[in-house]
Formats: C-alpha cells, structure tokens, sequence
C-alpha cells in the first residue's frame, strides 16, 4: 500500500471547549430500530411481508418504540407492508412506525398516501448535502440543496394537513452529515425546522448521519456537540444518531455521539446494513447494560432474538458477536476457565459482578457459561466435532457443540486422562440418542388436517403408553401440539439436519432440535433412516434433556 498520500486527515472540529469527555451516560437514548429498511435494503434476498411481519413483531416485543418499517415509495412490496399494517390493525398503540423518502415530489406523495389512516407516524425525508454529492452527484449549489429540503418539507407539512386524523412528526437527514461542512449543516437543518414550524410541543427529528465514516469517533462526536450548541429551537429538536461502521467504530461513534448531546439513535439489531453496516443496537444497548444504565430494551433471550434475525435477515451471526455469539461465553483456554470458575465461585448473589472475563453475567442475556475442553490430536485431530464429523458422520451444530462439548469437559475432570472417539460416541448416544425417560418413542402417523399436517403420536410417558394428536404447519409443529396437549410445554427454538453416509452408521439421517425451558436452552438429536422420523425423535429426544443436561455429569 504505498499511496497513502491520495488521502488527506479529516479535519478537526473547532471546538476548544468541548464538554462531552467529561460526561457518562446516564440513561438510554430513544432507539429507532431501521431493520426492516435500512437492514432490509442490504440483504441478498431483501425480506418479503411474511418475514417483515415476523421482525416487525419481534422488535415490538424486545420494546422498540420507534420503528422504520419501510421505503415505501421503492417498491409495491414495501407500500403494501405499510398498508398491511394499519389496514391490519398491527400497529401496538405505544408505537410509531417511520418511513422513509426521498426529497421529490412523486416519491413524497406516494410516501405520505401509504400512511393514510395510521394513527401516528415519523415521516423521514433526506437529501444529501457534501461537497461530493453537491458538486459531482447533483451539480448544485448550497442554495439549490436547502430549497430541496425546504421544498420536500413544505410538501409534506401540507400533505399532512390533508391527514388531520394522524399525529404526524417530522424526521429529516441532511445525508452524509459527517462530511459536510458544519456551517452548511447547521443552516439547512435550521431551515428545516423553521420551515416545519417546529415547537416544543411539535418537536422535529434532526438525525445527523454518519453515513459513510470518515473519521475517528470522537471527531463525530464534536460534530454533534458543535450541532447540539448551535441549533436555533434547540429545545424542539430531537437529536438523532445514524452511524455507519465503515471504520468499525460505530458503536464508539455513537455512544460519544450520546455524551455529546444526541436523543436518539437509529440502528439494526446485529448491525445490519450497507457496506460494513449500521450501529449495532444489540451490542450498544447491553453496553449501558455493563455499566448499570437500564436499556429500555429486553434482551433477556439473546438467543431467540439471534435466532429470530438470523431467520429473518438469512444471514449468519459471528459466533464471536458481543454478547450473542456462540462462542462469546465460551472459553478453550484453560486459564481463562480456571479463572472463569474462581470468579463464579467468589461471585456473592446480589453485589458487584466482577468474574474475570466476563463483561456480563450470561445469565442476563439467558445464555449459560460453557466451558469447553479442547481434544487433543491423540484423542481426536483437534475436538469434539472433529471427532464426531469425521469418525461417525454427525456435523453437530454449533450450538450443540458447545453444549455437548461442555457434557465432555465434565466427564473427563471426574474419570480424569483422556477420552477417545469410541468413548465420546458412547456419551453422544447415552444423552441425545438413548433417551427414554419421561418420553418413551415407539411411532408415529401422518395425516392431513385441512391445510395441516395432523400426526398420531404413539408414546410412553412416564411407562404409560399414549396416544398424542395433534396438527401443525408440519410434522414438527404437530408433534409439538401434540406433545404439548400432554402438558409437556415443548417451545422449539431451531431445527437442524445432515446426511449420514460414514461406514457402519446405521442410519441415513440425523436431526437436531433446539427447545427453550424455564431454565434455558438445550438440544435433542435422533437417528433414522427417515428424516422425519429422525426428527420426532430428536424432538422427544430435547424434552427429555430438559433436566438431563444439568443432572448428568458422567457416564461410565
């Protein structure tokens, strides 16, 4: 890399007497989940309404107040998402849902015709206003730039006019924020807010993007303080964050952001979004969480929220994510779990947390520390899985690995030495595969059920031989139906299933499923030469590790 010289130092704010490193974080800011827009818009395979109403749901229950559910004026899609919401009646009475335009007529009044009847809404209208965009992109001066968003805003205050039923809230975005020259930022915004009439009591949303990264973080942040000092109507603004991780730092970003003076900050929950993506909110949120300032979010089931936006965004979380990756409670070192479980056994109920290594309590977060023992190369050529794979064809999924490896780690510290391959097949099978108690396999049938699937269950519980219905979107879903009839309170939280084609195997497919209890997570696995079956069987296999996990510590 040796033309470092084509670019230049992005210049310093003149602020001598900035205050924001003196100040903490006190209380969370208002949170704009934009998952189902600005996270949306990047997917590979942009959502359709099935899986937008899914994460729409999903962000209503974590407590998202705010949420941007679309661009409406992009697609028949996204205008049909918005109407499917209000005309649907979907639309929790604490929440505003906010959409997205462009500064232009056309797109506008589509925008503002896709919200008629909404009870409340945050209509987002943005221009981009650099020295980039302004000179190469639009050719237009300063004066032309803040006529777009005089203009844009005066169309939607008169369009709103013609919608009196509808509490309406302006949102604008001067965009690329972090590289316009303050002075320009600062005179198109206070155009704005006189143009809308803004008031204490009719507050607008100046959200000021780091839309690209073009700086370090506390550059940004004296962008916002600069802002926050100079608005005119300062105290009818909503101040608002938009960060971009093209450096990495948008976490950091925004939070000096907030110390600086923002209300508000917009993200997606993994930090989805274009390029590198936006502000992560999960990680945002649970680091107030570490330094004792209560969220406003609940990630209490970090687990299914994952779950949920991996399904949804149908991409994959990084097992080392902060806080909600696999492997983030799980240390391989021997130090750091010899150090791990000195901390828990010095950790007293009700004070401090203060175990090393772990910035929050996995419990918190309803994740469970694992400790997992590495497999030597004697015992296996590098672990569990390895092991497992390669010896007897079963690819575990990541989660199951970490619990079974944990299952491993304690039978190895009671038996002491080491454990070979045919001993760690033998556990597999005692825990996940032999399975009998309280649910005792022995078959099934499948029917149909109008558009269900309808299945009998023929079980033993608890030695009784009974015979469970029940129907579903799929054999899965009825056998939970018809196990929980029985009163067995089956949740299931993921579905996995492989080939298995290693010599000796005697059977053709494996299933993994994942159920959620009172006291967490755990998995079930069944064998069969039907994946169905290997399915129920796994299903049953999970009910009954609801306690086992826990109780069993060796196996001789």
């Amino acid at each position: 890399m040796s033309h470092a010289n084509k670019y230049r130092p992005f210049p310093p704010v003149p602020l001598v007497d900035r205050q924001w490193p003196n100040r903490t974080i006190t209380q969370h800011p208002i949170w704009m989940s934009s998952d189902l827009r600005d996270g949306n818009q990047s997917l590979f395979e942009p959502m359709n309404i099935e899986r937008k109403m899914r994460m729409f749901n999903m962000l209503c229950e974590i407590g998202f107040k705010e949420i941007e559910v679309a661009f409406p004026s992009a697609s028949k899609t996204e205008f049909d998402f918005v109407r499917g919401l209000i005309e649907g009646n979907q639309i929790p009475e604490d929440v505003t849902i906010e959409v997205l335009t462009a500064a232009r007529e056309h797109l506008i009044r589509s925008t503002m015709e896709s919200l008629r009847g909404v009870r409340r809404a945050i209509v987002h209208v943005y221009n981009a206003t650099s020295q980039p965009f302004r000179d190469v992109v639009f050719g237009m001066s300063r004066t032309e730039v803040i006529d777009m968003a005089v203009t844009a805003v005066s169309l939607i205050k008169q369009l709103a006019a013609e919608q009196p039923e509808t509490e309406w809230v302006l949102e604008y975005s001067p965009e690329a924020f972090s590289a316009t020259e303050l002075d320009f930022a600062l005179e198109i915004c206070n155009a704005v807010t006189s143009a809308w009439g803004a008031a204490p009591d009719n507050k607008v949303i100046l959200n000021l993007p780091a839309t690209v990264e073009v700086a370090t973080p506390n550059v940004y942040a004296d962008q916002i303080e600069w802002m926050h000092r100079h608005l005119a109507r300062r105290d009818s603004v909503i101040l608002s964050l938009h960060t971009h991780n093209d450096r990495g730092t948008a976490v950091a970003a925004a939070e000096l952001g907030l110390m600086a003076g923002a209300d508000r900050v917009e993200g997606c929950l993994f930090g989805n979004g274009e390029r590198t993506g936006n502000v992560d909110i999960v990680t945002l949120a649970l680091n107030l969480y570490t330094q004792g300032v209560d969220p406003g979010l609940d990630f209490s089931d970090i687990n299914a929220v994952a779950h949920m936006v991996e399904q949804c965004n149908q991409l994959p979380i990084h097992p080392r994510h902060p806080y909600a990756g696999d492997l983030v409670f799980t240390a391989f070192s021997g130090s750091h779990q010899d150090a791990i479980k000195k901390g828990f056994a010095a950790q007293a109920p009700d004070t401090l947390w203060n175990v090393p290594y772990l910035p929050l309590d996995p419990q918190d977060a309803g994740r469970s520390y694992d400790s997992v023992i590495r497999v030597n190369s004697q015992s296996g050529k590098g672990g569990i899985a390895y092991l497992m794979e390669n010896e007897y064809g079963v690819v575990m999924p990541r989660r199951l690995q970490v619990e079974f490896s944990g299952v491993v780690q304690q039978h190895v510290d009671s038996q002491g030495g080491e454990i070979s391959a045919a001993n760690i097949w033998r556990l597999f099978s005692a825990i996940y595969l032999d399975t009998v108690s309280p649910v005792r396999y022995r078959e099934h049938h499948l029917f149909e059920s109008g558009n269900l699937q309808g299945i009998r269950l023929n079980v033993e519980i608890d030695g009784v031989s009974q015979v469970l219905t029940g129907a579903g979107n799929g054999p899965i879903d009825a056998a939970v139906h018809a196990l929980n009839s029985a009163g067995l309170s089956v949740q299931v939280r993921g579905y996995d299933e492989s080939s298995m084609s290693k010599e000796g195997a005697d059977a053709r497919a494996c299933a993994f499923i994942e159920v959620a209890h009172a006291d967490g997570v755990n998995y079930g696995a069944g064998m069969d030469g039907n994946i169905v079956t290997a399915a129920i069987k796994a299903l049953l296999s999970a009910v009954n590790n609801t306690n086992k996990i826990n109780n069993i510590m060796t196996y001789k």
